[in-house]
């Protein structure tokens, strides 16, 4: 075992005892005969949060017993994964890259879309820088890892600005705008909620939806462990059809979706509606079209897309070795969305 795996698995095992002090549980199988479900979710308003407050996985499986996790970041999913204290979880498209990639090559597949990352994600600046060009020598906060640090390199790079030219700083969302306040940084790559408290006094430089535009999108993804859809692959089918579920009211009823994701964020319902708009949400059909993630025998762009942006994480140091674009297609959980989509 090299020195950095190690160092990995050592930084896993003390969030795995985070997570278990949460209510976590370290094995799939709880007391009384219960399966434990041990999921990861991020403060993200998308359908996922809906899924949590509706307690629609819960009445899916009245006899699992579904364990939430909160992590702040999909980098710190990933780490949770590695220490066996996640089954489920959801992560951004550039931890998940960085996640089946060397030297992680953590046994996980993509089963789900999230959401297609949009205006939510920013690069927000103080008032007076009006350009990326001019976030040389600056301070810039963003979570290392992340779609948001993804999306900053990106931005960089598409500038002509080289990241060794801006001081990077690695802070979650929430210290990013603590520092933002305190004066202690320039710009941010960020996400929603917090984006909308940087907004009020900061210049939007450049959103991941026009990012996209350029071809490097991001999402948020569901992933599965490999064992745990194995040897439940009746409770990664429920875990489907819940955020299918949730994906279809957000679409047809954004009002009450929104009051559930106020809920679980803090938000009023107004606030929480707006944010959910600014994401591409998509159904289990949509999800099983070629564009996203396919159908058994026909992968779908995301593993090219899962690819790239390996391509572009090796270019900057961020992973040691670009898997072959098959990897990512043998990744991506097409067998298991399949039956959800064709209902």
């Amino acid at each position: 075992m090299s020195v950095r795996r190690a160092a990995l698995l050592a930084a896993a095992t003390l969030t795995a005892l985070t997570a278990t002090a949460c209510g976590g549980s370290g094995s799939s199988d709880g007391s009384g005969g219960k399966t434990t479900v041990r999921i990861a979710y991020q403060a993200i308003p998308n359908a996922d949060l809906v899924v949590k407050d509706q307690r629609l996985l819960e009445k899916a499986l009245p006899d699992a017993d579904i364990k939430w996790v909160k992590f702040d970041s999909g980098a710190d999913v990933n780490t949770a994964v590695i220490a066996g204290s996640v089954d489920l979880g959801l992560a951004g498209s550039s931890p998940v890259t960085k996640g089946l990639s060397a030297p992680l090559n953590i046994p996980y597949k993509v089963v789900w879309i999230h959401d297609v990352i949009g205006d939510n994600e920013a690069l927000v600046a103080k008032k007076g820088i009006n350009d990326i060009k001019q976030l040389a020598g600056k301070k810039v906060a963003t979570p290392y890892g992340s779609t948001s640090h993804y999306s900053l390199l990106a931005a960089l790079d598409a500038a002509g600005v080289e990241p060794s030219a801006v001081n990077i700083i690695d802070l979650q969302p929430q210290d990013a705008l603590a520092a933002w306040k305190r004066g202690d940084i320039d710009a941010a790559y960020v996400w929603t909620p917090t984006l909308g408290e940087l907004q009020k006094d900061g210049k939007i430089l450049i959103t991941s939806r026009q990012l996209a535009e350029q071809g490097k999108a991001t999402a948020d993804l569901g992933v599965v462990t490999d064992a745990f859809a194995a040897k439940h692959p009746e409770i990664v089918t429920a875990w489907l059809k819940a955020e299918n579920q949730a994906v279809q009211q957000a679409k047809s009823d954004p009002a009450t979706a929104a009051a559930s994701i106020g809920k679980e964020l803090g938000l009023s319902t107004a606030d929480a509606k707006a944010q959910l708009a600014q994401l591409v949400l998509l159904t289990a059909k949509e999800q099983a079209g070629p564009k996203y993630l396919g159908k058994p025998g026909a992968p779908g762009e995301l593993a090219v897309n899962l690819h790239d942006a390996a391509v572009f994480l090796k270019g900057q140091k961020a992973v040691d070795a670009v898997p072959d674009k098959s990897a990512f297609q043998k990744a991506l959980a097409v067998k298991e969305l399949a039956g959800v989509a064709a209902e």
